[in-house]
């Protein structure tokens, strides 16, 4: 059969920020029960030699790993945050740098990362095609 696999693990952590300017002013300090989703994929989109295309338990090792140090913090006091604005945009494209990092060892691509803010409020980041 042919076609390409995306796999999809997901990680938790509790934070709270601020921006730094939302609409002209700063917002007050608040917390959020954040949900992170990565959706990664083998170089090529197929499957490896055990005919797996993405390993899922050390994806989420490596996700949760990363979440950690968001985890029970201030995101302001976290770099890149100390400078960039901690905003769920800006959130969802550091997780997608720091995973790929990880994840290119094992040939494989981080083809999405979703933030999610509570249960209902979501941003995906996509990075542009090579």
């Amino acid at each position: 059969m042919s076609g390409s696999y995306t796999v999809r693990v997901e990680a938790r952590f509790e934070s709270a920020h601020f921006l730094r300017s939302y609409r002209g002013v700063a917002e007050p300090l608040h917390g959020h029960s954040y949900k992170v989703e990565a959706e990664v994929s083998l170089a090529g989109g197929a499957l490896d030699h055990e005919a797996i295309a993405v390993d899922f338990v050390s994806t989420k090792k490596f996700l949760e790993e990363i979440a950690k140090r968001l985890d029970y913090k201030c995101i302001n006091e976290v770099a890149p945050f100390t400078e960039q604005n901690p905003s769920a945009e800006n959130i969802a494209a550091w997780f997608h740098r720091e995973l790929t990092k990880k994840v290119m060892e094992q040939r494989a691509f981080v083809d999405a990362i979703t933030i999610w803010e509570g249960p209902v409020n979501s941003v995906t980041y996509r990075p542009e095609p090579a």
